[in-house]
């Protein structure tokens, strides 16, 4: 852990928006546009993350914290079903809006396993139905999962997103096909 003085408070929030405005801006995410867009100097820089893999891990989990804080809001018990968790994750895909900074696990080729893992780990929990769940419940939330990141990916990469009223349609439908009621 590093130790600051005392005088000086940590800059690491103002270095992960930067990162992310790095990101939405669509410029390469380096250690050294991060540091000007901070701010800082580079050695500045690495004084809060020793190297670009330290960086991308934090602006990752920072993302994430910000996903699943929208997410526990969107959940309408404490203790959801799979289906409620994926009725969440739905919601937040299909009525949050989305920009480049959430393709962060994107950004460098090098770290794509690094960074896919850690996506993976931390929204598990979210995503993936129960494995004793009856195949049918299993390929009707897996479906929904899939419907809620295609809508999350276009919007986030501003690639054919969806027009409200299409938005609204798809929403839905994949209502419908996670209730499984057919109504």
């Amino acid at each position: 852990m590093t130790v600051r003085p005392a005088n000086r408070p940590s800059q690491r929030p103002q270095v992960l928006h930067a990162a992310l405005h790095v990101l939405r801006n669509g410029d390469n995410l380096s250690l050294d546009a991060v540091a000007r867009a901070a701010g800082l100097t580079k050695p500045g820089l690495l004084y809060h993350f020793p190297d670009k893999a330290a960086l991308l891990t934090a602006v990752l989990q920072h993302v994430l914290d910000g996903y699943e804080e929208s997410l526990v809001r969107l959940l309408p018990r404490a203790d959801p079903s799979p289906r409620e968790r994926m009725n969440a994750y739905l919601t937040w895909a299909l009525t949050t809006p989305h920009d480049a900074a959430d393709l962060v696990m994107f950004s460098d080729p090098r770290l794509a396993d690094e960074m896919n893992e850690l996506w993976a780990e931390r929204m598990r929990h979210w995503v993936e139905p129960p494995g004793d769940l009856p195949e049918a419940d299993r390929a009707r939330l897996n479906a929904v999962r899939l419907l809620a990141e295609g809508c999350w990916f276009a919007d986030a990469s501003n690639t054919l997103p969806l027009s409200p009223t299409d938005r609204a349609a798809v929403l839905e439908l994949a209502r419908t096909l996670l209730r499984g009621d057919g109504s």
